[in-house]
């Protein structure tokens, strides 16, 4: 039996307790340390799953790989801590909360060939990966992830939530960047930090298509939405009931002789889909094949930037208007 690979948490808050809950449940890695400088919230977490509790990283000799869960305005001091230790890396998205920061971050594991991956965990929903693999010659696509108000986050929406659908939408264009990034942002939450946008719109031009994206944290419904539109048929995903419906128009004609009445006539397809794994638990076995040398370390690396340019484009076109 393959001895599983010891793995350092660092971090946990609400997303550090996901990852807590599912690297325990893994058949391929274990659990070993918790890092978090509250001590109460890192022992709870600690005991809970049979691991040690330390308030600072320190030597990661004792580990094979780290998932770094921690507030976004420490991603880049612990990341580079880790990185410098030669140790894999899982950073939850995104990488750090402004781009040079993100760069200096996969810098640093290109120039060290230490294995890296950001936590853009929309990549892993099952209707997510079923859509990718029907997606054929996109020109449109259209994202809304929109919800209530929390207060825990202090970084922007765009940081936040944007990133995961421009990442989306950046693959349903085959991994091609952008042409051209416009957006607003809009501040209207008394709550939010100076400068934390609420709500961003943003429009991604492709060599072949256009992306609409949308942010918001001022909504008082949960929206996670995709659609993708080619020439002759429609790609509905929903991320949160995750599920994908396929729409292909067929015809529209009068109903009646004196054209007072219409019929049209779709047809409607629901694909199967190709996984129902929780994203998370995907997300750490891709994380653990990146460790064990099973993915190509380079072409993940090169996947990161991508969204984190977007998002820096947006926030400095918002900027300038």
């Amino acid at each position: 039996m393959t001895a599983k690979h010891r793995v350092a948490l660092v971090g946990t808050g609400s997303m550090g307790s996901l990852h807590a809950r599912v690297l325990s449940q893994s058949d391929r890695a274990e659990l070993v340390r918790v890092v978090d400088p509250r001590e109460e919230a890192g022992r709870a977490v600690a005991d809970r799953f049979g691991a040690d509790w330390s308030p600072e990283i320190g030597s990661l000799a004792d580990v094979d790989a780290v998932v770094l869960a921690a507030a976004t305005e420490v991603h880049h001091k612990l990341a580079l801590e880790i990185l410098d230790q030669g140790t894999p890396l899982l950073v939850e998205k995104p990488v750090c909360a402004d781009l040079a920061g993100s760069e200096e971050v996969v810098g640093l594991s290109e120039k060290q060939d230490i294995p890296l991956m950001c936590g853009l965990l929309e990549r892993y929903n099952p209707a997510v990966m079923t859509a990718l693999k029907l997606i054929s010659e996109p020109v449109h696509v259209m994202a809304r992830r929109h919800g209530p108000y929390a207060p825990r986050i202090k970084t922007g929406v765009s940081w936040d939530l944007l990133v995961h659908d421009v990442d989306i939408a950046i693959q349903c264009f085959g991994g091609v960047e952008p042409v051209r990034v416009t957006g607003g942002v809009g501040y209207f939450h008394p709550s939010s930090v100076e400068d934390a946008e609420d709500n961003v719109e943003t429009v991604l031009t492709f060599p072949r298509g256009i992306a609409s994206v949308s942010a918001s944290r001022i909504g008082q419904r949960k929206v996670r939405s995709l659609v993708v539109s080619e020439i002759d048929r429609l790609i509905e995903i929903d991320l949160l009931r995750r599920d994908v419906t396929i729409y292909r128009h067929v015809s529209h004609d009068a109903v009646t002789p004196d054209g007072l009445g219409y019929r049209q006539q779709t047809v409607i397809e629901i694909p199967e889909l190709v996984s129902g794994r929780e994203p998370l638990a995907t997300q750490l076995d891709r994380f653990l094949d990146l460790v064990e040398g099973k993915v190509d370390a380079a072409q993940e690396r090169r996947s990161i930037l991508p969204a984190h340019r977007v998002v820096a484009q947006v926030l400095e076109s918002a900027k300038n208007a």
